[in-house]
Formats: structure tokens, sequence, C-alpha cells
């Protein structure tokens, strides 16, 4: 795991090239703490920086920016090819000079070319990779997007990097906020992709290569989740136990490969399925004892650290517990918008940075459960969603079409109404207007993606929290971007791969843990792994109300179902507890009314109100007021950075 940065000068030149590169690449000392390097041509306008996190190969042989053999490609490269060992083999006597996967990396592309090997590669990454010979620079992520890489075009020059603050290092770099991504922040709680806060920059998205030569840029796909989920649906056709068979070959080798190091690795271990599972195959697969590590929270109903320690006394692992209070999770918030980089509300964040710092003390590469949910129906969604479809597809035509009609009202009508209601001594319930309105918008889903899209956003009802926003383009509101599926529960667990997943969960992951400098390894996000929970019929998936059916067949295989098997917690933060009490004054502060004027962003009064209202009780507002404090907190420290 690593981080680089970038540009080409198209039309335009940066003074003092090498120094610039430098800067933007030691913003990442974080990703790569171990070795630095730089590479530039002049006459060509680019370059290269890079900071190095030392995984395999900690020779000099390992050093980037590294060039071919043969001279003409010159990469800079985030993450890991885990498939190396075989491609090396395939690839035969190249003059290797180490064993990293960088090395192998710019041989298939010297051999093969860039579109072939990458659909060689079995990773997670993101590259930067410069032909000396055609003058084009190619920028590249991993199909799921669990590698980051953003890009700017600012002028005459092309920027690149792993986190936007690199970006901010070079001078042509423009800061604009983009209103209509703040919108979709506020709502979704994460940034959406193509988008960032920055009107100027942009996600690359998972599965492409961008290609830049001159003024051309070309953006092509090498591998489509939609096309994959397509090709893949229904495609499995054996029994229950087959699958179980299979799924528990693809995972066995996922984590093989991921245990691939030559520094101590060890596994993030809730108690959970995914983790245990993860845990347990690795304990299977190693010769020396497994390092599980695990967080728990002092508060009742928070704590999970009771089942990981059985799960860990059952597999024999050296287990390590971190106890979280209070103290320690609030002094975290302040650094929030650091780590992040750009705004980020999911709450689940912060007991993952804490889980990262102490796992990093012991080990370097950690191995995590995250995407189990999403591929095999572990979230309720993927029962209710297909629900309310069926009744939404059953309600007649005039009554959704009123209810756009209604929907497009403003809230206040309602609100009057319902006070004239009170009068009469009904009693009335809060901001009714608004409830009216979610219910409408609901009504008025025209697809199982916009569903999805009403499900994960905040302030619904409520007017437009960014003056002068419009929607944003996202993939709950993009048909084009959308998968045709005539399984309903596939479609939004399809619709969690190209969204949530990439652009939150990977996002929490990725950050939280390298800014600890700590590699995570997501054995579930195998590419094979993927399309074959894609193949499985559905009610192998979700067996009545309960998720990951043929996955916990796979689990029981390792661990006693009695260890395992209990409702789903996640990690869950007690943010309104902190909001009435160690956070107020911190509140009070970010979202002051004054500030919010000077500020010209957000509408003052409507925040303010909110705020009002939660500290009062009259209203529980926390979800929505943690993401306007997750940007808020952001935009100050953007004003020193």
């Amino acid at each position: 795991m690593c981080g680089f940065a970038g540009f080409l000068d198209i039309g335009a030149d940066t003074p003092e090239r090498e120094r610039v590169v430098r800067a933007m690449a030691d913003t990442l000392v974080h990703r790569g703490p171990d070795d630095s390097g730089t590479w530039c041509d002049d006459s060509a306008g680019i370059a290269l920086g890079f900071r190095r996190l030392s995984i395999l190969d900690l020779s000099p042989q390992g050093h980037q920016p590294m060039e071919s053999h043969d001279g003409r490609w010159v990469v800079t490269f985030n993450g890991e090819i885990y498939n190396h060992v075989e491609l090396r083999a395939r690839l035969g006597d190249a003059n290797w000079q180490g064993h990293s996967d960088t090395e192998v990396l710019l041989e298939a592309v010297a051999r093969w070319g860039v579109d072939k090997a990458l659909a060689h590669f079995d990773g997670m990454f993101a590259f930067a990779l410069w032909d000396r010979l055609e003058r084009v620079l190619y920028l590249a992520r991993d199909r799921i997007g669990e590698k980051p890489l953003y890009w700017a075009k600012s002028g005459g020059t092309m920027l690149f990097a792993s986190e936007l603050k690199a970006l901010k290092r070079h001078p042509a770099f423009d800061r604009t906020i983009d209103r209509d991504a703040l919108a979709a922040y506020l709502r979704l709680g994460w940034v959406p992709s193509p988008h960032t806060i920055y009107a100027a920059a942009r996600k690359l998205a998972p599965g492409t290569v961008m290609a830049v030569k001159g003024d051309s840029v070309t953006v092509r796909t090498y591998w489509s989740a939609t096309e994959r989920a397509h090709a893949m649906a229904g495609g499995f056709t054996g029994g229950r136990a087959a699958a179980a068979e299979r799924l528990n070959q693809l995972l066995r080798a996922s984590v093989g490969l991921r245990m691939q190091a030559d520094v101590p690795v060890g596994v993030f271990l809730s108690g959970g399925i995914d983790s245990s599972l993860t845990a347990a195959m690795m304990c299977e697969l190693s010769s020396t004892p497994v390092h599980t590590f695990t967080v728990g929270f002092d508060q009742q109903g928070y704590d999970e650290s009771p089942h990981a320690r059985a799960v860990a006394d059952h597999l024999g692992t050296v287990h390590t517990e971190l106890r979280v209070g209070d103290d320690e999770a609030l002094d975290l918030v302040p650094r929030l918008p650091a780590i992040w980089d750009e705004p980020f509300a999911d709450p689940a964040g912060l007991p993952t940075c804490l889980l990262a710092e102490v796992t990093r003390k012991q080990v370097t590469v950690a191995l995590s459960g995250d995407g189990a949910d999403e591929l095999f129906g572990g979230y309720g969604i993927y029962r209710s969603i297909p629900a309310d479809w069926q009744r939404l597809r059953a309600t007649p035509k005039w009554s959704r079409r009123l209810a756009g009609l209604v929907a497009a009202l403003p809230a206040g009508p309602f609100n009057t109404l319902a006070g004239l209601a009170a009068l009469g001594g009904r009693k009335r319930r809060s901001y009714p207007g608004y409830r009216f309105k979610k219910t409408f918008e609901t009504l008025n889903a025209a697809s199982i993606p916009e569903l999805l899209g009403l499900h994960y956003s905040r302030w619904r009802g409520m007017p437009s929290l960014v003056a002068g926003a419009r929607p944003a383009d996202t993939v709950f509101g993009n048909p084009a971007r959308q998968p045709e599926l005539s399984d309903p529960a596939l479609t939004v667990m399809v619709m969690d791969v190209l969204g949530y997943l990439p652009d939150d969960l990977c996002v929490k992951t990725d950050r939280a843990t390298m800014a600890a400098s700590l590699e995570a390894r997501l054995p579930f996000l195998d590419h094979a792994v993927v399309e074959f929970a894609w193949s499985l019929p559905n009610a192998m998936k979700i067996e009545g109300t309960t998720g990951k059916a043929v996955l916990r067949d796979v689990l029981y295989q390792y661990v006693p179902r009695e260890l395992v098997d209990r409702p789903k917690m996640g990690f869950e933060v007690p943010i309104g507890r902190w909001l009435s009490g160690r956070l107020k004054g911190w509140a009070d502060d970010l979202l002051a009314e004054d500030m919010l004027h000077r500020q010209g962003l957000l509408e003052p009064r409507l925040v303010a109100r909110c705020w009002r209202d939660h500290r009062s009780g009259a209203k529980n507002w926390q979800t929505e007021l943690w993401h306007v404090l997750m940007f808020q907190a952001w935009l100050e420290a953007e004003k020193t950075a």
C-alpha cells in the first residue's frame, strides 16, 4: 500500500517541477512512510511522485517510481497485484531484478499492452503509467474501487493523486467547492462518484483506464459491474451444498493470496460471520498463530468484543482487544477532516480509525470482511426494497403521478394544516409537512435504484440546504449507470457495489487504515468471488429473514454455529449522546447561524432551527446534523490546509 501523485503539463509549464511533485507526494507520507521517490521528464512535461509502504520486496528493488526493463514505461502504483507470482511464471524469464508485484505489473504491460494486462490483474490497485515512447499517460483503478484515484484537469495541466490533499499542493489546482456535490453529500453522507467536493476534481471510476495524450482524454472500461452482473445472473445451477463448496474454494484462494507479504499480517475480528470466516481460513492456511484485533466499547449495546473474544479463543489466535471510551473516540474527532480529505459522515469510520491504530502496532497488513454483506444479502434492504418496489408497482399510475405533484410542493401548507388540526385538540407531530413529502417522494420513485437512493438519503422532504445546487449525477438517478436485472434483490446488491461500496465503505476502510500506515485487504472483493455471488440464486443468499445463507454454510464448517449466530450489530457510535454532551460546544460553534451566513454555502436558518430542536429534544436530527458537522469541520480545516 502506498500513495502517489503527479501531473502532466499539456499546454502549460510548472516551474520547479520536481519540487512541486515531491511536495504533492509528501502530503501522503501516512500512506508510505518507508520510502519516497520522484521521476520527471521536463521535455515531456511529466512528473511522478511516490510514497512507499513496504509490503512486498522490502529491498531497494521495490523502489518507485519504477521503470520497465525495456525503459519504455514508468509507473507509480498503489495497492497489490495478488496474483503476481502466477503472472511472473507466465511471463517467464524477464531479467527480473526483484520480487515485487510492481515489476510484474510493468513487464505485463510491456509484454501484453495496458488493456490485456489489466484483464489479467487480480488485485486492488490504482496506478499512473507513463509511456515514454508514445507520450501517453494512463490512469487505472481496480474493478471494485478499493484503492482511490483522483484527477483534475486545471488549465493546461492534468493532475492525479491517491488523495485530494496532494492535488491541492499544485499551484494550478482550483479549490472551488462544487455546490451540487455538497448537496448530494449532505443527503448521503458521502460524496458520490464521479464527483468530489471540488468542482475541478473527479474520481476515476472503478474498472476503468484513462488515457491522456496531448489534449485528448479518453476513458474506457475494462471491467463493468453492470455487464458482469447481467452475464452472471442465474448462472449457477447446482445445489446449495455445491454452492457452499465452490464458495469455500474461492474464498480460501482469495484469503491465501491476501496473506502474501514480507511483513506481519493480521485480521480485523468483530466476531460476526464475515470476519470470523476470514480469520478461520487464515488460521488453516497459516503456519504460525494468526493475530486478530477487535475494538470494544464501554457503552452497553455497542460492544461486540465478547463475541470476537469467543471466536478468537475457539480459533486459538493471538487476540488484541482495544477498549474505547468517550475520551479516545472524541479525541479523534478533530482529526477526521484530515483523514477523510473531503466531507465524509459515516460514523463507523471513527472506531475503524481507532482499530487501525492499535492494529498497526503489531502488524503492517490486516485482512477485513468488508463486502460480504453487499454480495450475499446481509442487509435488510435486500428484502425491504424489493418488497417496497412490488407494492409501488401495484399502485395505480394516476396515484403515483399525483404523488409526484405533491412531492414538488413546499412543505409549508402541510405544516399549516397540521397546526390547525392541533388547535382542534389533535396531537401535532413534529415537521408533519416534511413527513408528508417524504412519503410522496417514495410513492413517486420510478425505479429500484431511485428507491435505494431515497433509503440512503437524509434531509428528505426539507428545503434545499445548499442555495443554487442542482441534482448531481449519481448512480441512483442515472439509468445509464444502473444494472438491468430481473431479480429485484440482486439489483439492489449490484447497486450497492456501484455506489455505497466504493464511495462509502471502501473510502472508510482505505482512509482509516492508511492514516495509521496500515494496509487493509478485502478477500470478499476478489472479482471471482464477486461474480460467483452474482451467479447464485437469490434463495441461496436470503433465506426467509436471514441473509448470507450460503456464506453461513461455509462458516459452520470452521466455527460452531452458536458462536456466530446472533443479530447483526456493526460499528454503532453514540452520536446523539455526544452531541448532547461532550460535543455540544463544538457543535454550537460549527452550527452558529452567523457563521453559516458568512460562509454562504448552507441555509443558516434551517440548520440552526434543526440544531435548536435537537438540543431541546423536540426532534432527533443526529444523523442529519452529523452530515452538516462533518462538512463544517472539513471547511474549517480547509482554511488552513
